[in-house]
């Protein structure tokens, strides 16, 4: 009877033993790249892992099992799907995590050298909180061989949360680009937006200025409302009354909203300038207000692009007819004078400035600013600051100037010299001075960036900083980057640089104060046409 017992205790042993062994045959490897986990988006990558086979023998891959250990907002995740393939195209297997584990059952024949599998989670539809992070490990990995060494996996990193606030197809707008963000006086945030309805492309096209607004700082927004549509305007189809490249304002003494677009009427013969007759909705001719004879000197609808502006007195839930501006703020000698898309700001004294940009009387690229003394009633237009620029931020520094952080043309491909173009101004855009910083600090692909002063007490004491976001790349699109200066510019040490979004997207982006103690920050990152997150301060200055 003792010889049985511990007969069977030797076998159990063995049994238990047999399913913990490793194999030598596989190995893996684990990447995890910096994206968002974004809330209304069901597939957000986490992990990629790669089993890697030292034989050229088939296997069962049986279990993969995961935690979320480390996250502060585990409950967030809803579900999780795991996918065998590079593209992520097709889902092998879904899951629901439970007491903080994720368990995923294959049973999948792999006869590859090397089989790619990516981890997804989906989140709750409110889950963006500015301190909610998410952390995921791979915990076991069990094949037909025995189970992965996963010993060697690094740590893994947690993810920051957003919103996949703009999607690819969403409310029926093919896509939706050029971001910006403000926050009002009653600290509602205001998303705008090009809802371009029919394709991904610039003016001329069916394309409206949007907002939706979020009431609660970010983790849940209203529906899509439209701010400046012009319709069948003149008697032309809605894609030849496109209205694109907007930049919303809020008035910090009064409570209004202001919104500005760019409205393109019709087609301009890009050879000759001239307006083109009789278009219809199947007409196919198309030109850019930036191309060639896109837009011309002068001030009627058939001659130039049009500068409209409208307003909103009840914290943005209705909005005025838009009013055509383009005589105060272009001179006729222009071809063009077009918002710098993104926000504009509310001076100490009081005084509205909105970024713009435009074509002198060659047709050569420039950035400036429009301001207003009398609540946005009257416009006034400052001199060219810089040539072969355009999409362009300000900001009002310490000294009560007004510093124009701008997109330099010529930066595109370039890897010597690859530097933003900056400029100050003491008048209001009579004149401009360079900033030494100018060409030099801050590199970009050629692309809109977001410039913003962000003010706050510490111990008493009132405090400033600025912050910068943009592709932090000189040829690609990606790495969406913050950055600060405690200096008004003319630092920007890289320990305070924090990487949102190492994936390729569009590149835009436009930043807000939710309050003192958080950033907002709306961008057509990697993972949706234009996404949201809210940065706890002190993260970004490492407190």
């Amino acid at each position: 009877m003792k010889y049985k017992t511990i007969l069977l205790l030797s076998l159990f042993v063995m049994a238990v033993s047999a399913c913990q062994s490793y194999t030598d045959k596989l190995a893996v490897d684990i990447r995890q790249p910096v994206y968002p986990v974004l809330a209304l988006k069901e597939y957000n990558p986490v992990l990629c892992l790669h089993l890697i086979q030292n034989g050229d023998s088939a296997y069962r891959l049986e279990k993969m099992e995961f935690t979320l250990e480390g996250s502060t907002c585990p409950d967030d995740v809803v579900s999780a799907s795991l996918f065998l393939d590079e593209s992520r195209e097709h889902v092998c297997a879904d899951a629901r995590p439970a007491n903080k584990r994720i368990s995923f059952n294959i049973d999948r024949q792999v006869d590859k050298d090397t089989l790619t599998c990516w981890v997804t989670l989906r989140l709750k539809d409110d889950a963006a909180q500015a301190t909610n992070k998410i952390q995921i490990s791979c915990s076991r990995i069990k094949t037909d061989w025995g189970l992965v060494d996963i010993s060697q996996l690094p740590i893994a990193k947690p993810l920051r949360t957003g919103v996949a606030l703009r999607q690819s197809g969403q409310d029926g707008v093919h896509t939706s680009r050029i971001p910006g963000l403000v926050t009002s006086t009653k600290g509602t945030l205001l998303a705008l937006y090009d809802a371009r309805n029919e394709r991904d492309d610039d003016l001329q096209g069916d394309i409206d200025i949007a907002i939706n607004r979020s009431e609660d700082g970010g983790r849940t927004w209203q529906p899509m409302q439209k701010v400046l549509d012009m319709g069948e305007w003149g008697g032309l189809p809605q894609k030849y009354n496109g209205v694109s490249d907007g930049c919303i304002l809020s008035d910090e003494s009064t409570g209004t909203l202001y919104a500005v677009g760019l409205w393109m009427h019709g087609v301009l013969d890009p050879k000759t300038g001239k307006w083109i007759e009789n278009l219809t909705d199947t007409s196919t001719v198309w030109n850019h207000q930036w191309r060639a004879h896109g837009s011309q000197p002068g001030y009627d609808v058939k001659q130039s692009s049009q500068f409209l502006i409208s307003k909103s007195t009840d914290d943005g839930l209705t909005w005025s007819e838009p009013r055509n501006i383009t005589r105060q703020v272009k001179k006729e000698k222009w071809w063009l004078l077009a918002p710098g898309p993104g926000r504009g700001i509310t001076m100490e004294d009081g005084t509205l400035v909105f970024p713009v940009e435009g074509r002198n009387e060659t047709g050569l690229q420039f950035s400036t600013i429009i301001w207003s003394k009398d609540r946005g009633e009257n416009w006034t237009v400052g001199e060219p600051a810089y040539y072969n620029t355009n999409e362009c931020q300000v900001v009002e520094l310490s000294d009560h100037s007004l510093m124009l952080n701008m997109r330099e043309r010529s930066n595109r491909g370039r890897q010597e010299g690859n530097g933003r173009a900056i400029t100050v101004t003491t008048d209001l855009g009579k004149t401009w001075t360079e900033h030494p910083t100018s060409r030099k600090a801050l590199i970009e692909p050629a692309c809109q960036a977001s410039l913003l002063r962000h003010d706050y007490e510490e111990e008493g004491t009132k405090k400033h900083v600025l912050l910068f976001a943009n592709p932090s790349s000189k040829t690609s699109r990606n790495n969406i980057t913050i950055k600060v200066s405690f200096d008004d510019g003319q630092t920007w040490p890289q320990e305070y640089w924090m990487l949102l979004d190492e994936g390729r997207g569009a590149g835009y982006s436009c930043m807000t104060s939710i309050d003192e103690q958080t950033i907002g920050i709306f961008y057509e990152g990697s993972q949706a046409d234009i996404q949201f997150q809210a940065i706890p301060l002190k993260e970004l200055l490492k407190q």
